[in-house]
């Protein structure tokens, strides 16, 4: 080694020395506790209509004890939200591409009346009907979804005009004909199908309620652990971005609302059931109530971010409240003021905890 080399290095060596001997860290510091609920609320967005359901169920069986809690009484909410889950699992699908699909309750009416009126009008075999019933769902929602994603055009506009299509062509088909629970169960049975019940323990469960249960836990299953799932979300979440990535954005949005309208069909099948009945005049707010239920159960209406589980507790609250506030004899306008704060509270808990990821 040369005297300037070594030279060179004898100074590198004194520059060193006072230096820092620390190994460098790169553990991150504790978050303030606010902080690391805001993350686990984004990360799980379900735990906040959970944790609100949980709290209602424990404040009316505190105000009205086993009037209450009684297995019948808990079952009867299944009952009654049995629609609103199934139609809002179709409403879930599309609120997470950050889309809105007010025809879902104008295309369950329409799909029930095709069933009866097939089955009693032309004589088919009412499981013809059903499968009949069944496809004009499906096909209203794939006009939903192609004039979505082929023209372009809002969502919103879009299902605001399917529903007054639909719900005219509800009307002038059916000639606002009901027809009788007594002629259906006498000449098709099948088509109350999802009202038959079954009791367990004192608790009484309709074939609706457990189709309601096997639909979310099935799309639960889908969203998160399939491709077409991911897909669904990366397209609420930045349809952009999805499309770089190699997603074809306008077959997936095809295929949600195509889906979404078959699932509003099915929760045809389960009102006549319910209803015993098929009516051209009912269900007509369904899409106010599976938006509602949207919302309380922490979808975001900007698209990317929820869960269907969260949908079934926003459903569950509704009925909740309903039942509880019916039980205790106030006036039915509270529970409409009550759910409307829950929405509006959802929406603002929404929005604090998308700042995590702003």
């Amino acid at each position: 080694m040369s005297d300037a080399q070594t030279s060179a290095r004898n100074d590198f060596e004194k520059g060193l020395s006072g230096s820092s001997t620390d190994v460098a860290a790169f553990e991150r510091p504790e978050r303030p506790l606010i902080d690391r609920i805001q993350h686990r609320l984004h990360a799980r967005p379900e735990f906040v209509p959970l944790i609100v359901l949980v709290l209602s169920l424990a404040v009316f069986g505190i105000l009205l004890g086993s009037k209450f809690f009684s297995p019948f009484a808990l079952t009867l909410i299944l009952q009654q939200v049995a629609i609103v889950g199934i139609v809002g699992c179709a409403q879930s699908l599309v609120i997470l591409t950050a889309g809105i699909d007010l025809s879902v309750g104008a295309i369950m009416v329409l799909s029930s009346v095709v069933m009866g009126q097939f089955t009693f009008r032309y004589g088919l075999p009412p499981e013809i009907a059903v499968l009949c019933g069944l496809a004009c769902g499906t096909f209203c929602g794939f006009i939903n979804g192609a004039l979505v994603a082929w023209m372009r055009l809002p969502p919103f506009i879009v299902t605001l005009g399917m529903w007054q299509i639909v719900l005219a062509a509800n009307f002038l088909y059916s000639a606002n004909e009901t027809i009788r629970s007594q002629d259906i169960e006498a000449q098709a049975p099948i088509l109350q199908f999802f009202g038959e019940k079954f009791n367990i323990g004192g608790a009484v469960f309709t074939y609706g309620v457990i189709a309601m249960f096997l639909l979310v836990l099935v799309l639960n299953y889908v969203l998160n652990h399939t491709a077409w799932g991911r897909h669904v979300y990366a397209i609420g979440d930045d349809p952009d971005a999805a499309e770089l990535a190699g997603v074809r954005v306008s077959r997936m949005r095809i295929s949600v609302y195509t889906l979404a309208g078959l699932i509003c069909a099915i929760g045809g099948w389960a009102m006549i059931g319910r209803l015993g009945s098929v009516s051209p005049t009912t269900g007509q707010f369904t899409n106010i109530e599976s938006i509602t239920a949207v919302v309380i159960g922490g979808i975001s209406l900007f698209g990317g971010r929820g869960s269907i589980l969260g949908m079934l507790f926003g459903a569950l609250i509704v009925g909740v409240f309903s039942l509880g506030l019916r039980l205790i004899g106030t006036d039915p306008q509270w529970t409409y003021l009550l759910i409307g704060m829950l929405i509006i509270g959802a929406v603002a808990i929404d929005q604090w905890i998308r700042k995590v990821a702003a």
